[in-house]
């Protein structure tokens, strides 16, 4: 007679043990990469959404009313609200608008994480709160001083998304000039891409999309890399001494890239949500004024908000955003 061979019990259920512990272990950090990869393409098509609605709009600035006692205190504050019905509406599908007293009838947390969830943070209500740093610079600086400090106000969009609105009506057109980035921000939108659902993370579904220049507006979306490159770089494409600014970021992931001006200015304007708050480092954009390492490119203080031209020799920190 033959002999049937074959699996004991006692295998068998060691195998399906193994098998159990390996899923316990590999399917967790699987289920988080399919999230963010779906979360960085819905953040992607809220950008583009945006900012062609936000490019229908001949002007960003003056909308809303916004008064000030002598004192400098908001007496009517209803600029980020009447932004939304009289201006965004026009151009863009919404379903629901709420106050600045009523943020979280639109989905919007109470409380976020912020980038790497290093710590957790009230939800910001009003423009200053963005960044500690925001009105800095701006007070002794006269005519460049015009930034209103305005409370937030909020909508859901047909997707699903809530969206914290930061409008400041007295923005200004571009310079092209050295200059604080604050009086350049026209709109910041703070969106949580399923409302307060979870895990209200900063890189995971909340970010965030800032709207500058009054006119010939530009709409930037940075997808932040949550760390700095881990030394100072020079922004020389060219130069053999050291690691330039561009190529730091490539070392770190192919998916990632220097960010161009507008967006570290984004960056520095929603400081809060990155864990900036402390930083008084100096960041290269990919935004270059000339070529060689005697030309110029711009780069952004975060301590007060300052764009510079520097040259390109010297050697600044470099932040990273996903492509």
């Amino acid at each position: 007679m033959k002999k049937t061979k074959g699996f004991t019990l006692a295998e068998v259920l060691i195998t399906l043990a193994i098998i159990g512990i390996v899923a316990a272990i590999t399917l967790p950090s699987l289920l988080v990469n399919v999230n963010e990869k779906a979360w960085d393409a819905q953040k992607k098509a809220l950008h583009a959404r945006m900012a062609q609605a936000i490019g229908q709009m001949n002007t960003l600035g003056g909308y809303g009313t916004y008064t000030e006692d002598e004192e400098g205190t908001a007496t009517v504050d209803m600029a980020a609200e009447s932004f939304i019905l009289d201006a965004l509406s026009k151009v863009y599908k919404i379903n629901n608008v709420c106050g600045a007293d009523k943020l979280s009838s639109c989905g919007v947390p109470s409380k976020i994480a912020t980038l790497g969830a290093v710590s957790e943070v009230n939800f910001p209500k009003k423009m200053s709160e963005l960044n500690d740093k925001l009105m800095n610079g701006l007070k002794a600086e006269g005519e460049m001083g015009d930034m209103a400090d305005t409370k937030a106000a909020a909508f859901e969009t047909v997707n699903g998304e809530s969206v914290a609105v930061f409008y400041n009506p007295l923005c200004s057109s571009d310079a092209f000039e050295n200059h604080y980035v604050q009086n350049k921000m026209c709109v910041n939108f703070i969106y949580d891409l399923n409302g307060d659902e979870g895990p209200n993370e900063v890189g995971k579904d909340v970010g965030f999309i800032t709207a500058f220049y009054n006119k010939n507006s530009v709409v930037v979306a940075p997808i932040i890399y949550d760390k700095d490159y881990v030394s100072t770089v020079s922004g020389y494409t060219e130069d053999k001494a050291g690691m330039d600014a561009a190529s730091a970021c490539k070392t770190i992931g192919e998916d990632l890239r220097l960010p161009d001006r507008d967006e570290l200015a984004s960056i520095f304007i929603n400081g809060i949500l990155l864990n900036l708050g402390k930083s008084t480092n100096v960041y290269w954009s990919s935004s270059v004024i000339s070529s060689g390492a005697s030309g110029l490119a711009w780069g952004q203080h975060l301590n007060n908000g300052y764009l510079h031209k520097y040259a390109r020799s010297n050697l600044l920190y470099a932040r990273c955003v996903k492509k």
